[in-house]
C-alpha cells in the first residue's frame, strides 16, 4: 500500500510500505477514505519538532472497516467508522473519567503501540486500528460523500475546538473570544456557537478565514495583536473582556493573547500544542482568570458530534478549502505551511 512518511524537515514523501493486519484480538484493520493533513504536522514538518529517522505521519482518518480481531464486538466489515487522533480503550479509569487522550492503554499513530507493535500514520491507504472497540464510532449507515469533510473533521480539528470550549466553560449568553484562525480555531467558533456563546469575538487577519468564521457563528472580527488586540476585545465587552477564551495556536504570543483578553474571573481553554509557552501567573492570580484544557480526547465527545453532523446541525467541513489526492500529499503539506490553505483533505 501507499504510506507517507517524513523523512526530515520537509521531507514528505509517499513509499509503498507493508499493508496492515490484525496483530492482536482487539485490532482493526481501516481502509481509509479520507485523511488530511493537520497544523500539529507542521511542526515536524518546520523542524520544530526533530525527526531523528524516518516514520509514518498523519493522525486523522475515516474509512471503512475491513477486517477485525476475534475480541473486537463493537464494530465489523464494511461499517464505516470515524477514529481519533489517539486510540483509547474507553474502559479504564481514566477514559471513564472523560480524558481518553490519556488512556493508561492507548497510544498514538505513526508510533508503536505498548507491546511493540507498529501502528502506522493515517495519511495512508490502509490503518491497523488498535483497541477497536474504544477508539472507533461507526455510523449508522454508509454516509453521502458531502458528509465526508465534517466527519473527518471529528477525528481532530472540530473535536479540539470543542474541547477549547467546554474547557474555557463557555455557557448560554457569554461572551467568548477565540484566538487562532486554523482550523481549529475556526471549529472552536463553530463549538462556542453550539454551546451558546451570545457573542463570538474571532481574532483573524485573513478574508477567507474570516468568511468562515463569521459562516460559523463569529459575531465580531478583531484583526488587531497584542495590547491593541485586547484592547479592541475590552471595547467590544463594555471594557470587561470576555467571559471564555478558546485558546487554539500554542506559541507563547498566542497565550498572551488569550489572558489579555479574558474578563476578570473569565477563563481561558487551551488546546495548541504548546511550543515556548510561559504561563502569566501573576495576571492570573490578580485577575482571578483560570486556565484548562490540553490535548482533546476525541473519544469522549464523537458520539455528540457525529450525531450532530448527520442531522446537520454542524457543517465543520467548511474547513477544508484544498482536497489533493494522496499520491500529491507532499504538495499538501507545502500549502498548508505556506498558508496556502487553511486544511488539505486526502483522497485515496
Amino acid at each position: 500500500m501507499r504510506a507517507t512518511m517524513i523523512h526530515a524537515a520537509r521531507d514528505i514523501r509517499l513509499e509503498e510500505a507493508p499493508a496492515p493486519s490484525v496483530l492482536t484480538p482487539t485490532d482493526a484493520v481501516v481502509r481509509v477514505v479520507r485523511s488530511c493533513i493537520c497544523g500539529s504536522d507542521l511542526w515536524p514538518y518546520r523542524g520544530e519538532n526533530p525527526t531523528d529517522e524516518p516514520h509514518p505521519i498523519g493522525h486523522e482518518y475515516v474509512g471503512v472497516v475491513e477486517e477485525v480481531g476475534e475480541e473486537v464486538k463493537n464494530v465489523a466489515p464494511g461499517q464505516f467508522v470515524i477514529g481519533g487522533f489517539t486510540y483509547s480503550d474507553n474502559t479504564c479509569e481514566i477514559c471513564q473519567a472523560g480524558v481518553h487522550s490519556a488512556c493508561l492503554h492507548g497510544g498514538f499513530y505513526g508510533a508503536k503501540d505498548r507491546a511493540g507493535l507498529p501502528v502506522g500514520g493515517c495519511q495512508a491507504e490502509y490503518l491497523r486500528v488498535p483497541l477497536a472497540d474504544g477508539t472507533l464510532v461507526a455510523t449508522p449507515e454508509m454516509p453521502s460523500d458531502d458528509l465526508l469533510p465534517s466527519l473527518l473533521t471529528l477525528s481532530d480539528v472540530m473535536a479540539t475546538g470543542w474541547h477549547a470550549a467546554v474547557s474555557a466553560d463557555v455557557r448560554e449568553g457569554h461572551t467568548a473570544v477565540v484566538v487562532g484562525d486554523g482550523a481549529v480555531g475556526l471549529c472552536g467558533v463553530l463549538a462556542a456557537r453550539e454551546l451558546g456563546a451570545e457573542r463570538i469575538i474571532a481574532m483573524s487577519r485573513h478574508a477567507s478565514r474570516q468568511a468562515i468564521a463569521r459562516e460559523f457563528g463569529a459575531t465580531d472580527v478583531v484583526e488587531e495583536r497584542g495590547e491593541e488586540g485586547a484592547e479592541r476585545v475590552r471595547e467590544l465587552t463594555g471594557g470587561l473582556g470576555a467571559h471564555s477564551v478558546l485558546e487554539c495556536v500554542g506559541t507563547g504570543g498566542s497565550m498572551e493573547q488569550a489572558f489579555a483578553a479574558a474578563r476578570p474571573g473569565g477563563r481561558v481553554g487551551f488546546v495548541g500544542v504548546p511550543h515556548g509557552v510561559e504561563l502569566p501567573v501573576e495576571r492570573m492570580f490578580r485577575k482571578n482568570i483560570s486556565l484548562a484544557g490540553g490535548m482533546a480526547p476525541v473519544r469522549r465527545y464523537l458520539p455528540h458530534l457525529v450525531s450532530s453532523v448527520l442531522a446537520g446541525q454542524i457543517a465543520p467541513g467548511a474547513v477544508f478549502d484544498l482536497t489533493l489526492p494522496l499520491d500529491d500529499v507532499a504538495e499538501g503539506y507545502r500549502a498548508m505551511d505556506e498558508r496556502r490553505a487553511i486544511k488539505v483533505m486526502l483522497t485515496p
